[in-house]
């Protein structure tokens, strides 16, 4: 049996909850030391690019499930009563038949070409 990857152990999923909110919180920290100059007044705010990073995060996940509301195909979508006729036609192309008529074979593209 393989060991399960280190990302994968429960007892690893707390110590990096509390590695991420440390680091978050030292980055916040760190804003009252060294001044920020934004463009914009409210990027001089303390905080603000963590809340900034945290609201487009959140705004991404949101049009993500939005967008895979609206691209949500059936279960039954790829076994229609269209595949069996996809089916025939992709077994005309496997001969070669098809495939040479559809794209004309190489001496008809070499004499094209010339």
């Amino acid at each position: 049996m393989t060991k399960p990857h280190w990302l994968d152990r429960p007892a690893n999923h707390r110590k990096l909850w509390i590695g991420f909110i440390i680091v978050l919180v030292v980055t916040v920290l760190a804003e009252f030391v060294w001044p920020i100059h934004g463009h914009f007044e409210i990027e001089s705010l303390a905080g603000f690019n963590a809340l900034y990073g945290f609201v487009a995060c959140a705004a991404m996940v949101a049009f993500a499930k939005l967008l895979g509301l609206w691209l949500k195909r059936a279960d039954t979508f790829y076994t229609s009563e269209d595949s069996e006729s996809l089916a025939s036609g992709a077994a005309i192309s496997a001969s070669g038949e098809a495939h040479g008529e559809a794209h004309g074979d190489a001496e008809s593209v070499g004499k094209a070409h010339e």
